[in-house]
């Protein structure tokens, strides 16, 4: 076989698993992975119930309640998901370069079209909606990455040049986001998602995974440094602010430490079984954003730690699920757009509790499925639509 006719084949190899065929869609509504379809709903109703217990005290200060728009929103999310698992996923992964291309030009847009919000100019308002470029920034590298490196094929393995271009544009629009909309917490998360696609998809992954745990081996000498550094420095960097917050928060209570601690105090006075849902006393405009990042510190709060536990039980089934039809998935690219997907949970689910516990400096992330707001949720809600319409594929393809 000459090379020439080894590019043909390969190319057609790699068209036929972008398009998919009438056959393989087919065999998707003989399966559908219903036990992830459960864990989201009880996730979205966790989420309801926490965000009536917090909300309900602000329908004694305010007309209306922001209760019902939040109904109104996981009503909207179900729909897209709905949606979602319905479209074939190799027909989402040919539209995607689109539509990582336009999540760079509205990223960029934000800066000069966009909205400020309590401080930051991270949304854009079309009138009748209102939402992040940055979670459209994050589907797109969920969608986009895995066709990348499905078409590379072998070359991904074989060429150190591969898994770095890869990794290149992952940092690229990480930079671009944090420069255009001052979201460091989201350029980290989307990087984040680009490398562990890398990792699981690279065969010899073990020079990435070595760089890795270097890299948090040096969290902790790196922590100490700072320490010494800021607490005996000043600056008008809202970011270094937030470093000495979280290194002193008695101290620096006005520059956001309040926040910090009253999560604390929320979080030991819930003890073991929690005061009781709609119990809480943090919540009645004394811990600042309850109902949205500090809302695991209600949880613990009223609640307690079995409530904790049992929420964390409900975000590791839901990984566990994600796991499963990325493990069982009909075809690599499949199984890489799940690899992100379950990325994309784990690390905002970690950054928020990590940052209510106080165990890294404050960040502004959302917990998934829990925490009030519509961008977010819908936009992981389409994300949980393209898992179950790869897990409808995953049977019948094993036994064409």
């Amino acid at each position: 076989m000459t090379h020439r006719q080894e590019n043909v084949r390969a190319a057609r190899g790699r068209f036929h698993l972008l398009r998919g065929s009438r056959k393989d869609e087919a065999a998707g509504a003989d399966y559908f992975d219903y036990n992830l379809l459960a864990v989201v709903i009880l996730l979205t109703a966790f989420g309801l119930v926490m965000q009536y217990s917090v909300t309900a005290y602000s329908m004694l200060q305010v007309k209306g309640h922001p209760f019902m728009k939040q109904i109104l929103i996981c009503v909207g999310g179900m729909l897209i998901l709905i949606v979602a698992s319905r479209i074939d996923y190799h027909g989402l992964a040919k539209g995607s370069g689109l539509l990582f291309a336009g999540s760079i030009l509205l990223v960029i847009a934000t800066r000069f079209i966009g909205k400020n919000v309590n401080g930051a100019t991270r949304w854009i308002d079309l009138g009748f909606i209102q939402f992040q470029p940055s979670e459209v920034a994050k589907l797109a590298v969920i969608l986009y990455i895995p066709v990348l490196i499905t078409m590379m094929g072998t070359k991904f393995g074989k060429y150190k040049r591969a898994p770095a271009r890869i990794l290149g544009l992952g940092l690229l629009t990480a930079f671009l986001v944090y420069k255009f909309t001052d979201n460091l917490s989201t350029a980290i998360i989307i990087f984040g998602i680009c490398f562990v696609m890398v990792i699981v998809a690279h065969p010899h992954p073990r020079g990435l995974v070595a760089l890795f745990f270097a890299a948090l081996a040096a969290v902790y000498p790196v922590y100490l440094v700072l320490k010494s550094i800021f607490q005996t420095a000043s600056s008008t960097s809202f970011r270094y602010r937030r470093i000495l917050t979280w290194l002193n928060p008695e101290k620096y209570q006005k520059e956001g430490g309040y926040q910090v601690m009253q999560g604390l105090y929320a979080i030991g006075s819930g003890g073991l079984f929690g005061k009781g849902l709609g119990n809480s006393a943090q919540k009645l405009g004394v811990l600042p954003e309850a109902e949205n990042d500090m809302i695991f510190a209600i949880v613990c709060e009223e609640l307690g730690l079995v409530g904790a536990f049992i929420l964390t039980g409900l975000f590791i089934y839901l990984l566990y699920r994600l796991f499963f039809i990325a493990l069982n998935a009909p075809d690599r690219l499949g199984a890489l757009i799940v690899v992100g997907i379950f990325s994309h949970v784990a690390i905002q689910v970690v950054l928020n509790i990590a940052v209510v516990l106080s165990i890294i400096p404050t960040t502004g992330i959302t917990l998934p499925f829990v925490s009030s707001g519509g961008t977010s949720l819908w936009f992981l809600m389409a994300e949980m639509g393209i898992a179950l319409n790869i897990s409808g594929q995953i049977i019948e393809r094993k036994k064409s």
